[in-house]
């Protein structure tokens, strides 16, 4: 094989860098499947593992520790390492995962299945930005990651209806088994297609002191933290609604079967997908970012409340207004945005990486929160060893959701206006 002469001295083909940058966007589709698949398992989960809503949360955001606690690390292993050998090893881990949470017969069995896939998965939109940056040209960097940021919305969908009917028709670990050899085929493929390139020779003191000076530049930047907060409250309920309890909330509300519930509940990343390049362009377009966050701020409260309080709403109601606030809530889309343009260049990845570590950790925070607060509303329901809520209960736990989305509207208040500028350093 001559990989290791064309990796380090000739230039791939271009075609060969297309695919490779695809099977990484692939892997963030996969990463999204694997967010949001518990949301259909729900009830078999509970039943299985006997447990409620704040251990089946708790199970759930396992993927979140580990992918949301991993995002500075991630990048820094990438800046050292590369993506080749990073992304095939994380493929191959996340599947590993998958394949460790299909045969679990206990929740502490499941749980360290569930953080090995947060782990691996953490490299994959990281990945696929790392990847673009290293073999493509700058003016096509946020074009490449708007396609990645549309194919996890994909999985999002996917691990939804889709994933539901697999679900009802071979059972919960059949389904996960299946997405375990999906991730380790993607490994297989990562490893045998994607390129590093040679790395220039740099001290290693040098690389320590950039490092440390970078994260002491993010984090001492207020409008880092403005930011991430925002980014933190529009996914959070995303994550916690569409990622987990969406599904049997509507199952129960509007006594839908769970895969036709899960479709409905999709309709909200839909609305996630298109809504991501919109709030991008648009806040390009008229170079202003504060108030296309506050107007998205707006929309996912006045969405996400009405989603669950609105009295009447029919299901082509409940699918209008979902999208709705899918597409407010991808106004979290800006948070990067801003992060960077108060940060110097040079402390750009771990700006990014806090960020990142905040919108996904979200639901490591609220998908456990709002089980806790079912579980105290519970009332012994139970449906073939699975805990039922009531309507009345889902309603009270999910007052959070308006009120996290709420918050991070009113955070756009804090925000300094960068005109869509690049930061400059002081004279």
């Amino acid at each position: 094989m001559t990989i290791s002469n064309e990796t380090h001295s000739a230039a791939p083909r271009a075609a060969l860098l297309g695919f490779g940058w695809f099977l990484c966007a692939v892997f963030f589709l996969y990463a999204f499947v694997q967010r949001v698949a518990p949301s259909v398992m729900v009830d078999d989960l509970m039943r299985d593992f006997a447990v409620g809503g704040a251990l089946l949360g708790n199970l759930s955001a396992f993927y979140y520790y580990s992918y949301a606690g991993s995002q500075i690390p991630v990048g820094v292993l990438m800046d050292r390492y590369g993506p080749r050998r990073l992304v095939t090893v994380a493929a191959a881990l996340a599947g590993a995962g998958s394949l460790v949470f299909a045969v679990a017969d206990d929740l502490w069995f499941a749980s360290l299945g569930r953080l090995m896939i947060g782990f691996g998965c953490a490299f994959s939109f990281v990945g696929a930005l790392n990847y673009a940056a290293l073999w493509f040209p700058p003016n096509r960097f946020a074009t490449l990651g708007g396609w990645a940021q549309m194919l996890g919305v994909v999985g999002g969908i996917l691990g939804q209806a889709p994933l539901g009917y697999l679900v009802e028709a071979v059972g919960w670990r059949a389904a996960v088994g299946g997405l375990a050899v999906f991730g380790l085929a993607l490994a297989v493929a990562t490893g045998l297609v994607l390129r590093d390139k040679k790395r220039p020779a740099s001290s290693t003191p040098t690389q320590k002191r950039s490092l440390l000076s970078g994260l002491k530049r993010a984090a001492s930047t207020g409008q880092v933290w403005v930011a991430s907060g925002f980014g933190m409250s529009m996914t959070g309920s995303m994550l916690a609604f569409g990622g987990l309890w969406g599904v049997p909330y509507v199952e129960q509300a509007y006594g839908l079967p769970k895969a036709e519930a899960a479709a409905l509940v999709s309709v909200l990343f839909v609305g996630w997908g298109i809504g991501a390049p919109l709030w991008g362009f648009l806040s390009d377009r008229f170079s202003r970012r504060r108030p296309f966050m506050a107007f998205g701020g707006v929309m996912a409260t006045a969405g996400i409340a009405a989603a669950v309080y609105l009295p009447g709403l029919t299901i082509e109601s409940l699918a209008v207004v979902l999208f709705f606030q899918g597409m407010g809530a991808a106004s979290m889309v800006l948070c990067f945005a801003v992060a960077r343009e108060n940060t110097p260049s040079w402390s750009a990845g771990v700006t990014l990486g806090i960020v990142n570590g905040f919108v996904v950790g979200s639901g490591a925070v609220l998908q456990p929160l709002v089980g806790w607060l079912l579980d105290l509303g519970w009332s012994g329901t139970l449906v073939a060893g699975a805990r039922v809520y009531s309507l009345d209960t889902y309603q009270a736990a999910f007052l959070v959701l308006p009120a996290t989305c709420g918050l991070g509207a009113l955070l756009t208040l804090l925000l300094r206006e960068t005109g869509a500028r690049p930061f400059e350093e002081p004279a």
